[in-house]
């Protein structure tokens, strides 16, 4: 791949306009070539600004998407795309770097590579406390931490991930290669890949990102690059939104699996590793050394939510988790 590689950059919306003018100005302020990028906006019926400030920033296609989850606009976004290279982007992302996406497609230069992701959360000492100690953490769902299994660096570990994964470091990227029973939880959150490799997937009605990526390394496309770049996720304002989210999070992977929707088996998980979690929180004092092992890195009163976002994330898990074994009986 000589010179840029032309991309389609798919964003699912509803309701969308608290974030979203930050997502598109951040994207069209990029210093790549306009015309070999192609913006694509899946709206789930949105009430609010989305569409107005959607076609404010030149959108090239504005879809419809009749399920309204991100998942469901994912799928109708990549289903139209006619690029070389897609770029998952959701509305709460933001490009903090002009020549983000000009690093973003140079591990494409290897054939063998078919994606790639941000290696970082930003850190802005400017954002809200949630949105700082997410970034710190290097995830949003707090279990994963404690499972070993995320996809970007963590002030706590020193790491970007725990599984065992194979590395090489080529200087501004990691090229990781991966097999079934290690995958980070990539896929998300500028994700690229090449659009080629998405033929024979199956990411409809619904495209999960863990799914896609289980389904490519099956297919024996399992080289990706980790590259050294950083990117904002305006996740959580508050304690209400970060709840909200944690809820949807774990109420939609139990709907859809329960439907035998879901493809990658999350539930190999270390269950020892789920009762860690739970005993550690219980117990406080172990995840109180870990917000103190964060601030040493990276101090920041932003640690402080730590014990109380393990506490949140116990309750509405298990809370959900019982509601729904209730459900099927």
């Amino acid at each position: 791949m000589s010179e840029l590689p032309s991309v389609s950059i798919v964003i699912p919306t509803y309701n969308s306009e608290r974030t979203l003018t930050r997502c598109l100005e951040s994207i069209v302020r990029q210093d790549y070539p306009r015309e070999k990028i192609e913006i694509i906006v899946a709206d789930g019926g949105s009430k609010d600004r989305t569409l107005e400030i959607a076609r404010k920033y030149g959108v090239d296609k504005i879809l419809h998407n009749p399920l309204r989850t991100g998942e469901a606009g994912k799928a109708v976004g990549v289903g139209v795309a006619e690029n070389e290279i897609i770029a998952l982007i959701d509305s709460d992302n933001v490009l903090d770097e002009k020549d983000w996406l000009r690093k973003m497609v140079e591990p494409f230069k290897n054939e063998s590579i078919i994606g790639a992701e941000p290696l970082y959360y930003t850190y802005r000492k400017e954002d809200p406390l949630i949105i700082r100690y997410c970034a710190l953490l290097g995830m949003n769902d707090v279990l994963c931490f404690y499972l070993g299994n995320y996809d970007r660096y963590s002030y706590v570990t020193g790491r970007w991930t725990e599984l065992e994964v194979r590395t090489i470091d080529n200087g501004s990227y990691l090229l990781v290669e991966l097999d079934e029973r290690n995958i980070p939880t990539i896929g998300a959150n500028g994700f690229l890949v090449r659009a080629g490799t998405l033929q024979g997937v199956d990411y409809k009605p619904y495209l999960f990102d863990m799914d896609i990526v289980y389904q490519l390394i099956k297919k024996g496309c399992n080289k990706f690059a980790k590259v050294k770049m950083r990117i904002v996720h305006l996740f959580a304002n508050d304690v209400g939104i970060f709840v909200r989210k944690t809820y949807r999070r774990i109420r939609d992977y139990l709907y859809y699996e329960k439907r035998k929707m879901r493809i990658y088996p999350w539930r190999r998980l270390s269950r020892l590793r789920i009762l860690k979690f739970a005993w550690y929180t219980l117990l406080m004092i172990p995840i109180v050394k870990d917000s103190i092992k964060g601030y040493k890195r990276m101090p920041d009163k932003a640690w402080l939510f730590h014990p109380l976002a393990c506490w949140l994330t116990l309750f509405t898990y298990s809370f959900q988790f019982m509601r729904s074994l209730r459900a099927t009986k």
